[in-house]
């Protein structure tokens, strides 16, 4: 994340109220990363939206995304559809 990210991230504003749909593996995904930060499911929702355009932005100027599992040697690339 950028230094301007993450400022801007401990910035408080107006809020702006969104209703979303969850498919049932996206509704479980948000149990998931909520359990494991011990973040509310609202500030979970607005970090993965900061995180998804901060690699976006990455990807949008050919960078490239990669992981490393813990048990992997090599890093693998990730892909965005």
């Amino acid at each position: 994340m950028t230094a301007s990210t993450a400022s801007s991230r401990r910035e408080t504003t107006t809020a702006e109220r969104v209703t979303v749909n969850l498919s049932a593996r996206s509704s479980a995904a948000l149990e998931t990363a909520a359990g494991l930060s011990g973040d509310t499911k609202t500030d979970t929702i607005n970090r993965a939206i900061q995180v998804y355009a901060y690699l976006e932005e990455i990807a949008s100027r050919g960078g490239e995304l990669f992981v490393r599992e813990p048990d992997e040697q090599s890093p693998v690339r990730l892909r965005f559809f």
